[in-house]
């Protein structure tokens, strides 16, 4: 394998969010060319004018760095110019190149007009199934005279054109799944380009499709290495046939394996999150998503490691460690390294990323004010997540409850029909009806010493009850620790109810 300055792409098309099975890609793309010091390029493949948007462009490049996936070559976006010398980098712009090549094929006798109706390309599509035979174009317009073409052109007759293929198996080599060979009977002769007409008025250029254009950008931009998902392997033949008929050098192919939910489907909406831009919004960080993204269809060389930054991955990953077999989208696994990068990550990063989240629970506050405060609540609650977007509701406690609602719950039932739990709750009222203003830690701490002295109860039998009255649950975070968090973001005006509220409503004070 030739990986003297290799030049790789990422060709995205925008008609939507950026999932995973593309970020995948584009990550390894990346991998192999920064650790081989050849060139990353970003190609925006837009032909489908219907469905691609800019929305969707500039979400995506807003996608791929964020995960730090920067690229050599690239379109002009609202952060950057165009870079790089085989632009244009967007195939909407590129229309011109298509066609000259189109002409190149047919002055050439290595493409033919096609001037077959829908009716009867169907036709041989459903003779084909009763026959149990290929579905493939029968090549009845190959042999048409030059008569019969220039009259259909003069008419104005719609048709395709198609590339003639040459009768020889059509080989590529896969850097992860090996030889593969197409006989030329099962590839037919692909159409190029469609929908073009002839007439007095000259011949228009016709859309051209997929497999033609990118082939033709692949050449001209001199990409060494095609990297892609294995969906992709039925075009490759229909690719190699175009490089061939240009007599261009056909690159090196990794076809990359599916992506699979835990149902061992094609990963999709209904496994859950799918797009980049969702798990960002959940609040997984970056570093976790691509080191999570890296393990799906590729491994450490020890057969062990599984927590790498980005430069790690850089020395560490090769293709040959790639696997052909199918990969399973592990929610868990993924929940895991974010948890350890969220252990890893420094406060004031956390607190920026986290503030978002807490809109309707800070609501009127001053973070500069609250900043400290802030602090505290995630350094209790972070490691308690698997994501950042699980933080308010993990931290509820600390902003209040509902007292019916604690009451009701089964669980906190159980507890408060105890004697002791009564008992308890009855002696925690006297001390707050003596007790003026705010109950500091200390004090609640020497309440609770108070109480276990004189009814003798104590463990969770003195505690639960308590929690429950406090925060509305009988289990949580440590509680000497949310006691203080509770106090003094009540003290500094945040709409939280303070130690002493809680207590009077619950017990009835």
């Amino acid at each position: 394998m030739n990986t003297t300055n290799p030049r790789v792409r990422f060709a995205p098309s925008p008609t939507g969010m950026l999932h995973v099975g593309n970020a995948r890609t584009a990550l390894y793309n990346w991998l192999f060319a920064r650790r081989a010091g050849g060139v990353f390029l970003l190609r925006i493949e837009d032909t489908d004018l219907e469905r691609s948007e800019e929305r969707y462009e500039a979400q995506l490049m807003e996608d791929l760095r964020w995960l730090g996936l920067d690229w050599d070559e690239g379109p002009a976006d609202a952060d950057s110019g165009e870079k790089g010398e085989f632009g244009p980098y967007r195939q909407s712009e590129r229309l011109a190149i298509y066609a000259e090549h189109t002409e190149r094929l047919l002055n050439e006798g290595k493409a033919y007009p096609c001037f077959c109706t829908p009716e009867e390309l169907e036709a041989e599509r459903k003779q084909a199934v009763a026959g149990h035979g290929p579905q493939v174009y029968s090549g009845r317009c190959r042999t048409l005279d030059q008569t019969t073409i220039d009259e259909n052109l003069a008419a104005g007759k719609p048709f395709a054109v198609r590339l003639k293929i040459e009768d020889h198996p059509l080989r590529f080599h896969d850097l992860v799944r090996g030889p593969v060979e197409f006989a030329a009977e099962t590839v037919s002769d692909p159409i190029l380009v469609r929908s073009a007409t002839g007439g007095a008025g000259g011949m228009s250029e016709g859309i051209p499709v997929y497999n033609y254009v990118v082939t033709v950008d692949d050449a001209l931009m001199e990409i060494t290495h095609v990297i892609r998902g294995d969906d992709h392997i039925s075009n490759t033949p229909k690719q190699v046939a175009i490089y061939e008929a240009f007599g261009w050098p056909v690159p090196e192919f990794a076809h990359l394996s599916t992506i699979l939910g835990a149902d061992r489907e094609r990963l999709s909406k209904r496994h859950g999150a799918t797009s980049i831009s969702t798990f960002r919004e959940m609040g997984y960080l970056p570093e976790a998503l691509v080191n999570y993204l890296a393990l799906l269809g590729w491994g450490a060389e020890d057969g062990k490691t599984e927590t790498f930054t980005l430069e790690e991955l850089t020395q560490a990953f090769s293709l040959e460690r790639v696997t052909p077999s199918p990969a399973i989208f592990d929610f868990d696994k993924l929940n895991w390294l974010n948890r350890h990068y969220l252990k890893q990550a420094e406060p004031e990063r956390l607190a920026t990323l986290s503030w978002g989240y807490f809109s309707a629970q800070m609501a009127g506050a001053d973070p500069a004010a609250v900043h400290t405060w802030f602090l505290q609540l995630l350094a209790l609650f972070v490691p308690a997540v698997d994501h950042l977007d699980q933080l308010p509701a993990t931290s509820a406690p600390v902003f209040g409850f509902d007292a019916e609602a604690a009451r009701a719950n089964e669980e906190n039932a159980a507890v408060l029909a105890a004697d002791s739990a009564r008992t308890v709750l009855s002696e925690l009222a006297n001390r707050v009806r003596a007790h003026q203003g705010r109950v500091a830690p200390e004090a609640f701490k020497e309440w609770m010493n108070e109480i276990k002295a004189a009814t003798g109860v104590k463990g969770k039998e003195l505690f639960h009850p308590v929690r429950i009255a406090i925060t509305g649950a009988h289990s949580g975070r440590e509680f000497d620790k949310l006691l203080p968090l509770i106090e003094d973001g009540a003290a500094l005006g945040i709409n939280i109810p303070s130690v002493r509220q809680r207590i009077e409503r619950f017990v009835g004070v």
